[in-house]
């Protein structure tokens, strides 16, 4: 596996964008553009015909948008990862791509480094969403568990740790912030993750959206 390349689709409506994703992407050794094009209702062709590792998703294009090029996609090709590519970090964009299957969001704003990450991580089957998505999203998730619209398996501290890990804090704040070894805050961790069945914040904002526990409206 180690010696296969990720094949990689671009769907974006402006040129000059493909070209400087191509040009990066493959300097990545364990990348490869297999195509692209400008257009979301082609994007269903190419993945039949060249059956990419992951689609990197324009999120508002002219015509089929991108949250419906998703959705054709996952239908015809569910073993592909779609990560999805916005200028616009508005929620109804994120909960419409996430809904439709795809696996990532990203702002076009963000780092070149932080696409390269968000592609391995889908990669192996993980979630990837930029850190204030993942904020916002548990925000309203917990607001919802608090308000008493949820039922929550969560105790009271492992909401307050998951409240505050989704904030972007290490395991060594959360400790200090609520005076407790960084030990037992793994355990807690490991036990939200255990309840939820989740791996991962990012999998909780999956799991919050598709459950109808958050609309991403505040």
């Amino acid at each position: 596996m180690s010696n296969m390349r990720t094949r990689i689709l671009l769907v974006d409506d402006h040129t000059l964008i493909r070209q400087g994703l191509r040009s990066l992407l493959e300097k990545e050794p364990d990348m490869e553009v297999v195509g692209e094009t400008g257009d979301g209702q082609a994007s269903l062709k190419l993945v039949q015909e060249h059956t990419p590792d992951v689609v990197l998703m324009d999120v508002a294009m002219p015509g089929i948008s991108g949250v419906e090029a998703t959705t054709q996609i996952i239908a015809h090709a569910p073993s592909t990862r779609v990560i999805g590519l916005s200028m616009y970090t508005d929620k109804r964009f994120v909960t419409g791509m996430l809904q439709a299957g795809a696996s990532g969001y990203m702002p076009k704003d963000c780092v070149f480094e932080e696409l390269v990450q968000g592609i391995r991580a889908v990669i192996a089957n993980k979630t990837y969403l930029s850190p204030n998505v993942t904020r916002a999203v548990v925000k309203d998730y917990l607001h919802q568990l608090d308000s008493g619209t949820g039922l929550s398996p969560l105790t009271r501290k492992e909401r307050e740790v998951l409240r505050l890990l989704a904030q972007g804090k290490s395991t060594r704040e959360v400790a200090y912030r609520l005076g407790v070894s960084g030990k037992t805050i793994e355990t807690h961790r490991r036990h939200i993750t255990e309840k939820l069945n989740l791996r991962s914040l990012a999998d909780l904002v999956k799991y919050a959206i598709r459950e109808g526990l958050t609309s991403l409206n505040e």
